[in-house]
């Protein structure tokens, strides 16, 4: 019987998922990005449909100081990078994690040359991170729509008014 990858060992650096997934001859490789501060319904079936795409799923994870740079509020992250990371790597669609530290993962997709560059639906092709340089090495760029209604934004809200969903 087959034992399951241990969600620690698909945590890599930089180096380690070029050297494992980078070009060339990997299979066809699937690349998102994101924070994935309180991973919802949304992201599962998110990532799940971005795996579909491929043989492989990347998934860049901004770091702690990076999500900060993002602004999305002063009480963000709400879990760390290292157990955001680990919760993905623990997702049976997700095959490595990585985390970045810059304020886009264009750096890291240049170099990874995914097949397949993915972001959520509140993202055009134009405003994706990386999607020229992935388009002119000859892969493509998906959309994928957001699940109405699920967002660690909507979720963070709803706490703060004790869980009420008016």
């Amino acid at each position: 019987m087959k034992q399951p990858t241990h969600p620690a060992d698909k945590i890599l650096s930089r180096e380690q998922v070029l050297a494992r997934y980078g070009p060339p001859g990997r299979g066809r490789v699937v690349f998102t990005n994101g924070v994935f501060d309180l991973l919802h319904r949304g992201h599962v079936e998110y990532l799940y449909a971005a795996r579909a795409l491929g043989d492989v799923l990347v998934v860049g994870l901004n770091t702690d100081a990076s999500t900060r740079r993002l602004g999305k509020g002063a009480d963000r992250p709400v879990n760390g990078e290292e157990d955001r990371a680990m919760v993905l790597a623990g997702l049976g669609c997700v095959d490595a994690v990585t985390l970045f530290d810059e304020d886009t993962p264009r750096e890291l997709v240049t170099m990874l040359q995914p097949d397949v560059l993915v972001k959520g639906g509140d993202y055009t092709v134009e405003t994706v991170a990386g999607a020229d340089e992935v388009i002119a090495a000859g892969g493509r760029v998906e959309i994928i729509p957001l699940v109405p209604g699920r967002s660690t934004t909507s979720i963070l809200q709803r706490a703060r008014r004790g869980g009420e969903d008016g």
